[in-house]
């Protein structure tokens, strides 16, 4: 989402194999892509996957190859911008996010499970 509230989205097959932390690094990577193609100069990600946040920070280190090549493209995207950060939210204040997922999965929207307590917290 923009600073003037401009949001783009985005939801793709990866391809036919991987885990789910590999769709997660390749989904930072498209988003930090779009960002840059629309000229972002700031970026601040907020994303549910803790494996994500850890690793593109620099937190925690994997010895799985696929991972680590995806980890590295991601560093460099971020390194681009004049400022990127990269903060973990919980899945549950991520909806727009699980929304795209599951769109990509061919899976239908969730429902809420508890719809008054998020309408409270707005």
């Amino acid at each position: 989402m923009s600073p003037d509230g401009q949001q783009q989205t985005f939801s793709g097959v990866a391809g036919q194999d991987g885990c789910n932390n590999e769709a997660e690094l390749l989904a930072l990577g498209k988003a930090l892509d779009l960002a840059r193609e629309s000229g972002a100069h700031r970026v601040l990600v907020r994303g549910d996957s803790d494996f994500v946040v850890r690793h593109v920070s620099g937190l925690d280190r994997t010895n799985i190859t696929r991972l680590q090549e995806l980890i590295l493209r991601t560093r460099c995207l971020m390194r681009g911008f004049a400022e990127c950060r990269v903060l973990w939210i919980p899945r549950h204040r991520n909806r727009d996010a699980d929304r795209l997922s599951r769109a990509a999965l061919g899976l239908p929207e969730k429902p809420s499970l508890h719809p008054g307590l998020l309408r409270r917290r707005r």
